[in-house]
């Protein structure tokens, strides 16, 4: 989530603030929590959402009117997994709806993850935001699977919005560049997870549409060790392109691995779930030299204006790294400043203060959602579809 999203949710909250919201004279809380695997692969690139925004906070001098406003940062994914688990995000949700200082969830990272919190945030009407969510049927009718995204919203009302492009555009416009590189015959392989499995399907339905040759589509383990018998079977079958919907944590560094191991000359194709280092480090470099494409539905922050730009010069100026891929040494990022922490009213009062402060926030918040950013990538031009110049991952438009 970029520093100008987490303005526009501070705003709101001040809004509600100023409609009856009243605190009294030693001051009160207000709460944002995330919850994103800190644990595991997947650090470099919360790391960086984390950083955007303890920098809104910090920027709004962590007051909203007579509030303070406090940030938590949850972690979803334990160290025996090494990604997020459904247990953990459910107690982060938990945890979240019992503290009525509370106001703003952000989150998931992860598509399967935000399947088991959302019903839960949306009961207890608690805002919840993604700032990386893609699988369409969390919020578009038709687009997912059965009963999508009707069972996500028990109480009736929608309080689930999202800042990125779902993987309908991602996946569709994948194949697409797999066509116009002239990789016509390709082999599929997805991690069975909800994010994976389901840009996987997306990418054969409209590489079947556009006249490409699916030779085979399997899932696979992502916690067995190597796939070497699975990538000598899709050598016989004589793919140009492997494509993997998976992430870096699901093993694709593996499976890049393995298929060179058996003599597979193949491009390998994966989304936004391995733009990261990790995936480099875990694959080699030298194994993805001329072979990988990686995609990702947004612009490099050095094509950005505006605010955009703004921001990116902003977040350079307080010495983070832009594409924080590894965990960082010496443990957790540093915090911002925050207020002094009050002891927070609990009584039948506070707590009717607190369902008017949420009702307002999602009132607002159904303002701004993900439709106005897919309407910009729909007409936006460029679908970035690249890794890192000169570590083998290729640079192209769409």
């Amino acid at each position: 989530m970029n520093s100008s999203s987490l303005r526009f949710f501070i705003a709101i909250l001040l809004l509600s603030a100023s409609f009856g919201f009243a605190a009294d004279q030693d001051g009160a809380v207000i709460k944002i929590v995330s919850s994103l695997p800190r644990t595991g692969s997947a650090r470099g690139q919360t790391d960086t959402i984390v950083n955007g925004i303890q920098m809104a906070i910090e920027e709004s001098g962590h007051k909203i009117g007579a509030f303070t406003i406090k940030y938590e940062d949850l972690d979803d994914a334990t160290a025996a997994e090494g990604q997020w688990t459904a247990e953990k995000e459910a107690a982060n949700a938990d945890q979240a709806i019992k503290d009525p200082d509370v106001m703003v969830y952000i989150g998931t990272y992860n598509s399967g993850a935000a399947k088991v919190s959302m019903p839960k945030l949306n009961q207890a009407g608690l805002l919840m935001v993604s700032p990386a969510n893609t699988w369409p049927g969390l919020t578009k009718p038709g687009k997912g699977d059965p009963g999508e995204p009707e069972k996500y919203r028990p109480s009736g009302k929608i309080n689930y919005v999202r800042c990125v492009p779902a993987d309908d555009i991602q996946g569709v416009v994948s194949a697409e560049w797999a066509k116009k590189l002239g990789l016509l015959k390709v082999f599929i392989l997805d991690d069975r997870e909800v994010y994976g499995k389901g840009i996987a399907d997306l990418f054969q339905a409209r590489a079947e549409e556009i006249g490409l040759k699916v030779l085979g589509h399997e899932g696979i383990d992502a916690k067995a060790q190597e796939f070497k018998p699975l990538m000598t079977k899709i050598k016989a079958a004589g793919p140009q392109l492997i494509y993997f919907g998976g992430t870096t944590q699901t093993k694709a560094g593996q499976l890049v691995k393995d298929m060179l191991a058996v003599g597979l000359d193949a491009k390998f194709m994966c989304p936004d779930g391995c733009f990261e280092d990790a995936f480099i480090e875990s694959a080699g470099a030298e194994n993805l030299q001329d072979r990988a494409l990686v995609t990702f539905g947004g612009l490099p922050p050095e094509k950005l204006t505006g605010k955009g730009a703004a921001f990116v010069a902003n977040y350079q100026k307080k010495g983070l790294r832009l594409r924080v891929r590894q965990d960082r040494p010496g443990g957790d990022p540093p915090r911002g400043k925050e207020g002094p922490r009050c002891r927070p009213r609990r009584g039948p009062e506070h707590q009717e203060l607190r369902r008017r402060a949420r009702q307002m926030v999602l009132r607002q918040e159904r303002r701004y959602d993900a439709p106005h950013h897919e309407r910009q990538h729909r007409q936006g031009r460029e679908v970035r579809l690249h890794g890192r110049p000169g570590r083998g991952l290729v640079r192209g438009r769409c």
